[in-house]
């Protein structure tokens, strides 16, 4: 789909513009990371008959050609030996190769010299340990992948992890959720700089929303604590795995291991970083996920089998957790062998 005349930018006015962007590339970046934004950038030029665009450069880390975490390779335009090209925006990508490539003073150096001449500074899924470990995110809130949040808050104290953001924005610096979050934030900076018509365009043409409900908790398990072997938390905890669909307390639950409801939330905590209540709903949370992906029942019956009193119950509590209805939940996630039948 290519429109006939330019969507007008944010002023309404058909004005050439041009905004240099620059991705840099790592050993082991995630190919998706860089493939899906840049798709979008480009359409920008598609959409707008070549009256805007971004102008793309790749930055490599080293000289040469530059492998990929899935093993594709990239011949980067540029590297961070080079004279620093004058950016706008520059992005970093993650991947399993950040972790190595974090340590590399060079690189570190170099960012923060970008951060001090770029209007913005943008990082993809774990790209973020890139930032922090530039000092980018001190002081700053920020998202990543879902599974590396813990790690990030525990590398950089000064940094204010939101693990369920698929984006965030705090002053110059953006930072997304995992992999295919690039594309959303992508189509926030093209919104930015040339208006949400046009960033609508280029959401149409992608087949991709322009503004994507619900956090990155939607697409992670939610029962990341884990109990030490052999505990009474342990015991608690498969208990309430095992009859979500009975009424708890936490004096209930506390008698089952013969504790004070005090001494268990305090044990709870320690060895989970979770309080038995907050470990028993997310339990429910994941049941439900889990009959809606997979079964045909109706939401009334999944409320009774997950310990829900009632159908609102369920739903308030799933939205509060996911920022989206069960219903939602099960048309984007229901397993393909129910919803091809």
């Amino acid at each position: 789909m290519k429109t006939g005349h330019p969507v007008l930018n944010a002023t309404g006015k058909d004005e050439p513009r041009r905004i240099a962007l620059g991705i840099v590339l790592f050993p082991g970046f995630q190919l998706l990371d860089i493939a899906g934004p840049r798709d979008a950038f480009d359409e920008v030029a598609q959409q707008s008959n070549g009256l805007w665009r971004y102008d793309i450069c790749t930055i490599g880390t080293t000289r040469g050609s530059i492998n990929s975490s899935s093993g594709m390779s990239m011949l980067a335009d540029r590297t961070i030996f080079d004279p620093s090209p004058c950016l706008d925006t520059l992005i970093v990508p993650g991947g399993a190769g950040v972790f190595d490539a974090i340590q590399d003073s060079t690189l570190l150096s170099w960012l923060r010299k970008q951060s001090r001449e770029c209007r913005r500074i943008v990082s993809i899924c774990n790209g973020a340990f890139a930032l922090g470990a530039a000092g980018l995110l001190n002081e700053h809130s920020a998202s990543t992948h879902w599974k590396d949040a813990a790690e990030l808050a525990r590398r950089f104290p000064r940094v204010k992890v939101n693990a369920d953001r698929l984006f965030i924005k705090d002053r110059k610096i953006y930072t997304t959720a995992g992999v295919t979050a690039g594309i959303d934030l992508s189509l926030v900076l093209i919104e930015e700089d040339f208006g949400k018509a046009l960033a609508l365009e280029v959401a149409r043409y992608l087949v991709v929303y322009l503004r994507r409900g619900g956090g990155q908790s939607q697409f992670s398990p939610l029962l990341c604590s884990q109990a030490s072997t052999g505990s009474k938390v342990e015991v608690v905890q498969h208990h309430l795995l095992s009859h979500l669909d009975q009424a708890h307390t936490l004096k209930s639950i506390a008698q089952q291991v013969h504790m004070s409801e005090r001494s268990l939330s305090r044990r709870f905590i320690q060895e989970t970083g979770a309080s038995p209540m907050a470990f028993l709903n997310n339990a429910r949370i994941d049941a439900v996920r889990s009959w809606l992906e997979d079964s045909d029942l109706s939401i009334k019956e999944i409320a009774q089998r997950c310990g829900f009193d009632h159908i609102g119950a369920l739903q308030r509590n799933f939205r509060n957790r996911l920022g989206l209805s069960p219903t939602a939940y099960r048309e984007r996630f229901r397993s393909c062998d129910l919803a091809c039948e």
